[in-house]
């Protein structure tokens, strides 16, 4: 038994043992769980891959005279103003207006943090004390007071795959999907994914301290669409279950880790690299980060069903969907992932080597996060029913 407290005084004196998640698995399958729980700190996990429900919160300063903003364009994509006279939030998903999908919020994200200058444009219907009613400039990281990211639903735990019955291509947020059953794609990091290194969540909290975009991020709540009710195989879900909500500083992020990704005909996500520290507190958590490509599963589903309640074609392991082809309706079908493993890999090593040289310590969540949740669906209701 272990507690962060401890650990922390081990990374501090440079005695901590850390593994990354894939060097974990090889020890523990040559040497056993019970090993693993006696000799290992802590194990880092990394996943990059589309984050669709991701944003930064922007303070542009104010300008003189000062401007109450109540519609702002950067680069051309809205951002939404809502909020006091100079805040704004950028959707990654937002497309710039009258240029169909060639831009979006993602866009204005990654020339942020490359150091790039981004129009912005801001109009207002002007008050006593903000009396201008429009400004015309450009910002950078360097110039706005404050930039971060928060995003509400990042680093789902598990997820479907994804394939195409029908007799037309199909244009998805799971890429490109070819008609007859022609491919499937698929989008997680498996085994070096965090929250399938952690599944219950008993080291991962509110206050949790991540890794985020290259630099320094933290839990913040739980994610939207987070539940609880997903079946299990192995210890972990079988298919989409936790997520988490999660906050950085943009202003320390790296372009190798925040991309903006254009799906043909769908439209833009954030490429994100996220890593998440496992603290080995006990042989239940060893067990956890123990866990294979070939023990982790995925529902396979058919996206040409135009449905919320999708029924899975079949159920198949990490190891299978990474091996290049699954057997599916009696042939062999191509598979190709959505997330890169090699900068998973980067990330858990890069995280690693943060702890190993004390940079990175650390943190004991705040709250727990729910340990029974169940998504519950949109309906059509009368004002009685809602």
């Amino acid at each position: 038994m272990r507690n962060i407290e401890e650990i922390n005084s081990r990374i501090e004196n440079g005695d901590a043992v850390v593994m990354t998640a894939e060097e974990v698995k090889a020890f523990s399958a040559e040497h056993g769980v019970a090993r693993v729980a006696e000799e290992v700190d802590v194990v880092t996990t990394g996943t990059f891959g589309a984050m669709c429900s991701s944003g930064a919160f922007i303070n542009f300063g104010h300008a003189e005279p000062p401007i109450k903003m109540t519609k702002v364009w950067l680069n051309g994509v809205p951002a939404y103003t809502g909020l006091a006279a100079v805040d704004a939030y950028v959707g990654a998903t937002e497309l710039r207006e009258g240029d169909g999908m060639d831009y979006g919020g993602a866009s204005v994200i990654e020339s942020l943090v490359k150091g790039e200058a981004v129009h912005l444009r801001a109009t207002a219907y002007g008050t006593d004390c903000y009396p201008r009613k429009d400004i015309d400039t450009h910002i950078s990281l360097n110039s706005v007071n404050q930039a971060y990211l928060f995003n509400p639903r990042n680093m789902y735990q598990n997820y479907a795959a994804a394939t195409n019955s029908s007799d037309r291509t199909l244009y998805t947020y799971m890429g490109k999907l070819l008609p007859h059953n022609g491919n499937v794609t698929f989008c997680s990091a498996g085994q070096l994914s965090p929250l399938l290194n952690d599944p219950h969540l008993r080291t991962i909290g509110i206050g949790t301290r991540i890794f985020l975009g290259g630099g320094i991020g933290y839990v913040a709540w739980e994610g939207t669409q987070y539940k609880t009710t997903v079946p299990e195989r192995n210890g972990a879900p079988v298919g989409a279950c936790r997520a988490l909500a999660v906050i950085g500083d943009l202003k320390q992020m790296t372009p190798e880790y925040v991309k903006a990704l254009n799906f043909t005909r769908y439209g833009w996500s954030l490429g994100l690299g996220i890593g998440v520290p496992i603290p080995v507190l006990d042989e239940e958590v060893a067990r956890a980060v123990s866990i294979t490509e070939d023990q982790i599963y995925a529902p396979v589903l058919d996206y040409s069903v135009a449905s919320r309640a999708r029924k899975p074609v079949k159920e198949v392991s990490y190891a299978e969907l990474r091996s290049g082809a699954i057997q599916l309706n009696g042939k062999e079908v191509r598979t190709s992932s959505l997330s890169s493993y090699r900068k998973a890999r980067d990330i858990s090593r890069e995280l690693k080597e943060w702890i190993q040289k004390g940079r990175f310590l650390l943190s004991s969540p705040v709250e727990a996060l729910p340990a029974e949740r169940v998504q519950g669906p949109l309906e059509v209701r009368s004002r009685e029913e809602a």
